[in-house]
């Protein structure tokens, strides 16, 4: 087994009364592609900053590249690369200027920088465009170019807050074609997400909430935590078709989906032919009815209304 490139015991942070990080145990090994989800508020933001050596532990304990967090912070920083939700470009300056910035804020050996930053350019697909300035360029470049500073001092660890974050589908998938190449290269990632596809690419996800890890497995394991089967309606009605399914034996769940339902039940052989005759007995049209698979969209839905519903009873 590799060894471990980030390992936190009981590791916590707090703000005031709030708990943001609460008793984190987590060992993520060295060229892992580790994904983070949570809802808003689930403490992945102070888990990375925590990690980045950004922030003070107020309890617990962490080690990343070696480095003991509460004595060595400073230590740490060669060896990781840390891109914040809003990354700090400067607008004013061409890509190869924020560049050769970066390059001298991490230290960069000067002899390195030239080649260091074309090759970067060119892994990133920014070469045309190293003359435009940073306020010109789109969402996605901005992204990339973001993703090209933090990796100007070749750090060993990547800590990504919410990368791909208001880009285009397109851009999200060349952003993640440039980390799994970094990750088959040995570079270990840590990434949080939104994007339920995204949190899929990952060798394995955490589950935060309410500044706890509630669930740390592969992505296959964590869509064979839905209760169930999945079942997907397709109907321009769906508000009149979810009240009439939510209701029905088995139906144990129901996600809305823009015009569609995903509903959860407790076998799709058996409650299929219930939810054709409830449909139309209502005279409810629809597209299709179908079982489809269970994605990770699905799985974390439900997990975050288990715990929810955990936490009201």
């Amino acid at each position: 087994m590799a060894e471990a490139s980030i390992e936190t015991r009981g590791l916590t942070r707090l703000f005031k009364d709030n708990r943001a990080v609460d008793g984190l145990d987590l060992t993520i090994a060295e060229g892992e592609l580790f994904g983070l989800i949570g809802p808003d508020g689930a403490g992945k933001t102070t888990t990375l900053r925590l990690l980045a050596g950004l922030l003070a532990i107020s309890a617990g304990e962490a080690r990343v590249a070696g480095h003991d967090l509460r004595k060595e912070a400073e230590a740490i920083k060669p060896h990781i690369g840390y891109m914040a939700q809003e990354f700090s470009l400067y607008a004013e300056l061409t890509v190869a200027e924020n560049l050769q910035f970066f390059s001298e804020i991490y230290a960069v050996d000067p002899t390195q920088i030239l080649e260091k930053s074309e090759r970067l350019l060119a892994f990133a697909g920014l070469n045309e465009f190293k003359q435009r300035r940073a306020e010109h360029l789109s969402g996605g470049m901005k992204k990339k170019l973001a993703l090209a500073c933090t990796l100007i001092h070749d750090p060993q660890i990547l800590l990504l807050d919410e990368p791909t974050t208001g880009v285009d589908p397109v851009s999200r998938r060349e952003f993640w074609e440039i980390l799994t190449e970094l990750n088959l290269g040995g570079t270990t990632i840590v990434v949080s997400t939104p994007y339920m596809d995204e949190a899929d690419r990952c060798a394995r996800v955490g589950l935060m909430y309410q500044g706890r890890m509630v669930f740390c497995d592969t992505p296959m394991a964590i869509r064979e935590q839905l209760p169930g089967d999945v079942v997907e309606l397709h109907t321009q009605d769906w508000r009149a078709a979810r009240g009439v399914v939510a209701s029905l034996p088995g139906v144990l769940q129901v996600q809305t989906y823009g015009e569609s339902l995903h509903l959860i039940v407790d076998s799709a052989e058996q409650r299929l032919p219930q939810l054709v005759c409830a449909l139309e007995d209502h005279n409810i049209p629809y597209r299709s009815l179908r079982a489809a698979p269970p994605r990770m969209e699905e799985a974390f839905i439900s997990l975050i209304h288990q715990l929810q519903a955990h936490g009201e009873s």
